[in-house]
């Protein structure tokens, strides 16, 4: 997974790179607010955000604020590495768009858990996106038929709305998400099929030398 960290301390910042690649995961590194903000911005942004509170040009409260914002739909999940950590002060972050925190000195196994939990929501809110296109695009392709269908007494041809007369078959395909495959029903078999099969017998080279 892609993961921004946003750290101006250098020392946290060498260990947070450390144990995110350890992870295995993709890192971007930045020193400010403002860097972060620039990444989150670009046309390949990451899939997770760890932004430390307090920082140069802009602090991890607003990249938040930005982010929620500014950035539309675009899925990220925030993880605030701060020092702060009374009851106003996580409330304050959570408002500002954050999805969770971390206390520094940080245990690196709590950001592991961590980290996979936001992994684990960001697979659920990727997978609800594509289940809910997947739908649009069903909707999108549903026809229906409805209305007054003026249809021929005798050939049983049906009028559209540019008063064109066309088979069932061909005005169905045009108005909905089916395709015809033809057959021959029982009745038709014995009342039509079958007096032809027998015209035909009969007028064979048999049925000339027979009569």
């Amino acid at each position: 997974m892609h993961i921004l960290i946003a750290e101006d301390e250098a020392t946290n910042r060498l260990l947070l790179e450390r144990a995110l690649q350890r992870w295995r995961h993709e890192v971007t590194v930045t020193e400010n607010g403002a860097q972060a903000w620039e990444v989150l911005r670009g046309s390949s942004p990451p899939q997770l955000a760890i932004l430390d509170w307090m920082m140069p040009e802009m602090d991890g409260v607003e990249v938040c604020r930005r982010a929620r914002t500014m950035l539309g739909q675009v899925q990220l999940y925030i993880i605030l590495l701060t020092a702060l950590d009374s009851e106003d002060d996580i409330v304050t972050g959570l408002e500002a768009g954050a999805d969770d925190y971390v206390t520094k000195p940080f245990d690196h196994r709590e950001l592991h858990a961590r980290i996979d939990v936001g992994k684990r929501i960001l697979d659920l809110q990727s997978d609800l996106s594509n289940r809910i296109r997947e739908l649009e695009a069903s909707i999108a392709r549903e026809k229906t038929l409805q209305g007054l269908l003026p249809i021929c007494s005798y050939c049983k041809k049906v009028r559209d709305d540019q008063n064109y007369w066309q088979q069932v078959e061909g005005y169905i395909e045009d108005h909905a998400d089916v395709s015809f495959s033809h057959g021959i029903c029982p009745d038709c078999y014995t009342n039509i099929v079958e007096p032809q099969l027998e015209q035909l017998k009969n007028s064979g080279p048999e049925g000339k030398g027979s009569s």
